[in-house]
C-alpha cells in the first residue's frame, strides 16, 4: 500500500480513436503489470472488458487500472472519446489531479479533444496533451502544434518531441539538442523552461538575471507550474509500438502533483464548508465516481476516490446524509475487469468495493465525520429518446430492472414512463448511444426490445396573465369534502429553474395554512401533464391569493383537487403554447462539405452560429438546432460526408414553437386519445 504522497492519479481524455485505451494498455504492459501488450483490434484489451466494446471497437464505459513505475503507484482512468458516452469520462474527471488530453496525430483535434480539455480546466485540473499515434504518415507536425496552442494558449510547450525517425523520443526538459521534425529542440527547451519558471518569481528574476537555471531547480518548480497552468506539456508518443511511453509515464511519476500537493476538496451544504486534506489520519471521505456490474456475475463494483482518511473492510461506512452505516466488506484494486484485494484503501487513493448495492455515482461516503456534497461536473441532459416495448410478453418487470441497471452505470442513460401515451421511454445522447445500451441489456439478461420513433420533450407554458377558480365539493353520506381555491397565473423567465414559481397570498385564513401542500400537490400534478398535449409545464407564476375551507368537511384531498381544477380554469385562458427543446450542436466534416452541411441545418430552422477550422482540412460548425429536426441526423451526415462527419450535441434552451409546427405537434398527441 503506497503512502498518498507516492500516489499519481490519472485520467485519460479525449475523442474516440485518438489512443487511449491503447496507450492505458501500453502502460501496463511496460511496467509489468501484463505481460502481453494488449489490443483493442485484437479484443485483447485490459481496459475494454465488455462484450460490447469488444465488438464494436471502443470504449462505453471508463475502466481503473493501476501500475507502479519510479516508486509511484499510478492510478489511471480510461474513458470513452465518443460523445455519446461523454457521461462516464465527466464522472471520472474529479478522481484525479492529473488529465492527459490525447490527440491522434493524423486526425488533429476533434471535437471531444476541446470538450475534455475544456471540462478539464474548469475543473482546475493539471492539464498534459499527448499526441499519440506519431508514426502516422503525412503529419504536418509543426501545424499541429500551433493549432494546440492557437486552441488551448501559449502555454502549450513541448516537452519532448519525435526524433527524425519517429522512432525516439527527444527530452525537451533536460536536454536543448537534437534533430525533429516538429521543431528546433533548442527553441522547444527555451520555451518550456520559460513557461515553468513564470510559476516562480525567484526563479523568473534569476533567469532574466542571466543565472544559469538547473535541471533540479526546474523540477522543484515543475508541479507549481503545471497546477499554476503556466506550463501545459505537449508529449509524444505511439502507443502501440510502446515509443515514448515511459518517457511519459517518467513525467507523471517525477512533474505531476500528489493528492497531497493539490488544494484541499471542499465539501459544501453543510453547517460549514468543510476541506478535505489528503491525510490518512483524517476523517473519511470519499467520492463514487462509477458503477459497474461485471458481465458474466452481474455482481455490482462501486469504485471510489478516498479524499481524505482511510477505508477498511470493518470501517462503519455512511453514505450522503443516511444515519444506516454500511460494512464495505472487501477493499479491492481494479485492474480492468479483474480486481485484487488490497489491505485498506488510504487518502488520495482508488479503490473499489463489491457487492454493496446501496451505493450510486456522486455518492459521499464517510465515517459519519464528514458532512455536505462534493461540487461536481454537471452532465448534459439526454435528448434522444425512444419508445420501448417488451419483445417478449411478461418481460417487463425484469425489463425495468436490467434498464435501472444501466442507468447506475452511465449518468447520460435515463428511463421514464411517459404519462400521456404510457410507453416507457428511454433517452440517451444519440442513436448509438442507445443501441448500445439496449445491446448490453440483451448480452446480459437475454431480453430484447422493440423501439418506436425518437420522442421529443416538448414541454408547455403560457404567455398571458389570467385567473382560474375551482370548488370541490363531495357529499358521499358520511363525512364531506370541501375546498375552494381562487389563484392567479402569468408567465415566468422563459427557462427558469424551478420550472413553477409558487406563492401563498392568503389573507385572513381563507385557507389554512396546513393546506398549502396539498394545494401545490394539485398544481403539480397538472405541471406534469400539461393542457395542450400532454407535455409538462413550465416557466409558470402561480398565486394563491383567495379561496373557503369548511371546519368539518375540508381535507387534503379536497384541495388538491381544488388546486388542480382552478390551475387548469386559469390555464385555459393563458393562452398555453408549446415549447421545443433547442440544442447546441458542433458537427466536425471535410472542408468541402461545409456548404452542404451549413446549408441543411438552415433547412432545419438551425441557425449556424460560428465555424472554427481544423487540421487536416476539416472544419466544425456550431449550430443551434431544433432537436425535433434532427431525429435521423446521424444517418443524414454519414451520408453527406462518406461517413467522415461527427456530431455532438447538447442541451441549449426551450423556444416557442412555430404556430403551424404546433398545430402539427397537438394533433399527433392528441390523436391517441380520442381512440383511447
Amino acid at each position: 500500500m503506497a503512502n498518498t504522497g507516492d500516489i499519481r492519479n490519472i485520467v485519460l481524455l479525449g475523442h474516440g480513436g485518438s489512443g487511449k485505451t491503447s496507450l492505458a494498455e501500453a502502460f501496463l504492459h511496460l511496467t509489468g503489470a501484463t505481460n502481453r501488450l494488449g489490443s483493442v483490434d485484437e479484443k485483447t484489451s485490459v481496459c475494454d472488458f465488455y462484450d460490447e466494446e469488444k465488438e464494436h471497437q471502443h470504449s462505453i464505459q471508463s475502466s481503473i487500472v493501476h501500475v507502479n513505475h519510479a516508486g509511484k503507484l499510478i492510478n489511471i482512468i480510461d474513458t470513452p472519446g465518443y460523445p455519446d458516452f461523454i457521461g462516464p469520462a465527466i464522472k471520472a474527471i474529479p478522481a484525479a489531479e492529473t488529465t492527459l488530453i490525447v490527440i491522434s496525430a493524423s486526425a488533429g483535434i476533434e471535437t471531444n479533444t476541446r470538450r475534455t480539455f475544456e471540462l478539464a480546466t474548469n475543473a482546475n485540473k493539471v492539464r498534459i496533451i499527448v499526441i499519440n499515434k506519431m508514426d502516422a504518415d503525412n503529419v504536418a507536425f509543426p501545424e499541429l502544434v500551433k493549432n494546440i496552442r492557437e486552441s488551448f494558449g501559449s502555454q502549450c510547450r513541448c516537452a519532448n518531441l519525435p526524433a527524425a525517425d519517429k522512432a525516439s523520443i527527444i527530452d525537451c526538459i533536460d536536454n536543448d539538442s537534437g534533430d525533429s521534425p516538429v521543431m528546433d529542440v533548442a527553441q522547444a527547451h527555451t520555451d518550456l523552461i520559460e513557461s515553468v519558471i513564470e510559476a516562480d518569481d525567484d526563479l523568473m528574476e534569476a533567469y532574466l538575471g542571466g543565472e544559469e537555471i538547473t535541471s533540479e531547480r526546474i523540477a522543484s518548480v515543475f508541479v507549481e507550474a503545471l497546477k499554476a497552468g503556466t506550463i501545459t506539456p505537449i508529449v509524444f508518443t505511439n502507443a502501440r509500438s510502446e515509443v515514448g511511453v515511459a518517457e511519459l509515464l517518467d513525467i507523471v511519476a517525477k512533474y505531476t502533483p500528489s493528492p497531497a500537493q493539490v488544494d484541499p476538496v471542499e465539501l459544501k451544504g453543510g453547517e460549514a464548508a468543510m476541506k478535505l486534506n489528503a491525510e490518512a489520519a483524517g476523517p473519511l471521505a470519499g467520492l463514487v465516481f462509477r458503477v459497474g456490474f461485471d458481465p458474466r456475475s452481474n455482481m455490482k463494483f462501486s469504485s471510489i476516490r478516498v479524499f481524505s482518511g482511510t477505508i477498511k473492510s470493518d470501517t462503519a461506512l455512511h453514505r450522503n446524509t443516511e444515519k444506516k452505516s454500511i460494512r464495505p466488506g472487501h477493499i479491492l484494486k481494479s485492474q480492468g475487469g479483474e480486481t485484487t484485494e488490497t489491505d485498506a484503501g488510504i487518502a488520495g487513493d482508488i479503490i473499489t468495493l463489491a457487492k454493496v448495492e446501496e451505493l450510486k455515482t456522486d455518492d459521499l461516503i464517510h465515517d459519519g465525520k464528514a458532512a455536505g456534497a462534493f461540487e461536481l461536473i454537471p452532465t448534459p441532459e439526454p435528448m434522444f429518446s425512444l419508445a420501448l416495448e417488451p419483445a417478449a410478453r411478461g418481460d417487463e418487470q425484469k425489463i425495468g430492472t436490467a434498464l435501472d441497471r444501466l442507468c447506475e452505470e452511465d449518468p447520460c442513460f435515463k428511463t421514464s414512463r411517459d404519462m400521456q401515451t404510457k410507453e416507457l421511454v428511454a433517452s440517451g445522447m444519440g442513436d448509438l448511444h442507445l443501441r448500445i445500451m439496449l445491446e448490453k441489456m440483451h448480452n446480459r439478461s437475454n431480453l430484447s426490445v422493440t423501439t418506436k420513433e425518437p420522442k421529443i420533450p416538448y414541454r408547455e407554458t403560457i404567455t398571458a396573465k389570467a385567473e382560474g377558480h375551482y370548488r370541490h365539493k363531495k357529499q358521499t353520506g358520511g363525512a364531506g369534502q370541501f375546498g375552494e381555491v381562487y389563484l392567479r397565473v402569468e408567465p415566468g423567465e422563459r427557462n427558469s429553474d424551478p420550472p413553477l414559481d409558487f406563492s401563498w397570498d392568503i389573507f385572513g385564513g381563507s385557507i389554512p395554512g396546513q393546506y398549502e401542500p396539498a394545494v401545490a400537490k394539485g398544481i403539480n400534478d397538472v405541471m406534469q401533464t400539461g393542457v395542450i398535449a400532454g407535455f409538462p409545464l413550465q416557466d409558470i407564476k402561480v398565486s394563491i391569493y383567495d379561496g373557503k375551507h369548511h371546519p368539518v368537511d375540508s381535507k387534503e384531498v379536497a384541495f388538491r383537487a381544488a388546486g388542480k381544477g382552478a390551475f387548469i380554469d386559469a390555464l385555459r385562458s393563458a393562452k398555453a403554447v408549446l415549447l421545443e427543446p433547442i440544442v447546441n450542436m458542433e458537427v466536425t466534416v471535410p472542408a468541402e462539405n461545409m456548404g452542404d452541411i451549413a446549408g441543411d441545418l438552415a433547412s432545419k430552422r438551425g441557425r449556424v452560429i460560428g465555424q472554427d477550422m481544423l487540421a487536416g482540412n476539416f472544419i466544425v460548425i456550431k449550430a443551434q438546432v431544433p432537436l425535433a429536426e434532427i431525429k435521423q441526423y446521424n444517418s443524414q451526415l454519414k451520408s453527406v460526408t462518406g461517413g467522415r462527419g461527427s456530431y455532438s450535441m447538447t442541451l441549449s434552451h426551450y423556444e416557442l414553437v412555430p404556430p403551424n409546427v404546433q398545430q402539427q405537434i397537438v394533433a399527433a398527441h392528441t390523436k391517441p386519445k380520442a381512440t383511447e
